[in-house]
């Protein structure tokens, strides 16, 4: 197969397999889903779904965060790691959205990143999830997939993403994003990788990968 009929192959497949697509993060409008995001960080999606009931009962907007501690913040959050960094974010990004944004989340990729503990990938999150604007936020299952399937060098995510942005078509990004981490997750995770199940690397896969197997 040629590149593009890799590709191809690659949209055909996911399309199939998840035709229709869960959202991985609990959440129900941006806020909380910018706070899901912020909390994912070197922590799995189900801790994330655990945690977050538990704060979004206490306070689910930027008004009623800001009238929590950090330090009450950090208690419920700490089985997300991280929490120190974490509910300074929450709090920072809360106080800022009140009094730059009317308490709304903005709707740009430049404002988001302004916001603290909100890096690129969390605000491409936003943008596409919550905004539903073109964006392709790369994970450690993209990065890790896109380099088996050949379509990266696998240098770094800001290479990966501008791959993946290159070689997929703009309309496809928000579906295939989400589509490649439930792959990942299901049929080519990092440990216990099993290459029988794995149909896409198995057909597409990366030569010196496939030898190893």
């Amino acid at each position: 197969m040629n590149k593009q009929e890799r590709v191809t192959f690659v949209i055909n497949t996911l399309k199939e397999l998840y035709p229709t697509i869960p959202i991985p993060l609990d959440h129900k409008d941006p806020y909380t889903l910018l706070i899901a995001v912020l909390l994912s960080a070197q922590c799995t999606d189900v801790r994330v779904n655990q945690i977050t009931p538990l704060l979004f009962a206490k306070a689910d907007n930027p008004y009623d965060m800001v009238k929590l501690t950090v330090e009450e913040i950090k208690e419920i959050i700490r089985p997300c790691g991280l929490s120190p960094l974490k509910s300074k974010g929450i709090y920072g990004l809360s106080r800022i959205l009140i009094e730059k944004h009317n308490g709304q989340v903005p709707k740009s990729f430049e404002d988001l990143e302004e916001l603290p503990a909100v890096g690129h990938k969390t605000a491409s999150v936003v943008m596409s999830q919550a905004f539903g604007v073109p964006a392709f936020p790369v994970d450690t299952h993209i990065h890790r997939l896109m380099y088996r399937w050949n379509l990266t060098n696998g240098k770094n995510v800001v290479q990966t993403e501008k791959d993946a942005k290159r070689i997929f078509p703009e309309e496809l990004w928000n579906d295939l994003h989400l589509q490649i981490i439930w792959y990942g997750r299901e049929y080519s995770p990092a440990r216990g990788w099993d290459i029988e199940k794995d149909i896409i690397t198995k057909t597409i896969g990366r030569k010196s990968l496939l030898s190893k197997k």
